[in-house]
């Protein structure tokens, strides 16, 4: 899958799965200092520097839904083509991060 194929899910899609009665795994791709200023409560962190092996393994099975997001949308994008290349293809990037997110959704969390 190349990048310009790209599984976005928009922001408000992306609260919409996470309230739901099944909510995707919810992976924040992100580095350590970056989830230190702000997270979307429920996120596992798996930076996206050090991905490949750790993501999958949080996967139970190759059709688990995920949801991944980054700051902007960029890394997430990257992190769901790494998991298609592995055969996970239930993954989708949160469009604009959570810094979108900050201002559509919750702005309680901190922009930076």
């Amino acid at each position: 899958m190349a990048l310009n194929d790209r599984k976005e899910i928009s922001i408000t899609k992306a609260a919409e799965l996470i309230q739901s009665d099944t909510p995707p795994l919810l992976i924040d791709c992100r580095e350590q200092h970056e989830h230190d200023l702000c997270r979307i409560e429920g996120a596992v962190l798996v930076p996206l520097s050090s991905f490949s092996g750790r993501a999958e393994a949080l996967l139970q099975h190759i059709d688990q839904q995920a949801l991944i997001y980054c700051h902007h949308g960029v890394r997430s994008l990257h992190a769901v083509e790494y998991l298609a290349q592995q055969g996970f293809h239930n993954t989708l990037s949160m469009q604009g991060g959570i810094d979108l997110w900050s201002l559509k959704i919750d702005s309680a969390i901190a922009r930076y």
